[in-house]
């Protein structure tokens, strides 16, 4: 399965706990607040200034 910009935060890290070191290298410390469960990571880039292609490049050569 690959990650996708639509997937919530907490979705990721439950399918693939090693991407939350990727995400904290991102900046995303958000990995476990609440509004991660129901935040996409498109949301989430776009709130905290990420380019969303970058992360997920990352986040899926990391699974």
């Amino acid at each position: 399965m690959k990650i996708t910009k639509n997937m919530t935060i907490g979705e990721v890290v439950r399918t693939y706990p090693q991407t939350i070191r990727i995400l904290m290298s991102f900046g995303m410390g958000c990995v476990g607040c609440p509004s991660a469960q129901a935040e996409t990571l498109e949301e989430a880039a776009m709130v905290h200034g990420i380019a969303i292609d970058e992360l997920l490049e990352a986040l899926n050569q990391g699974i």
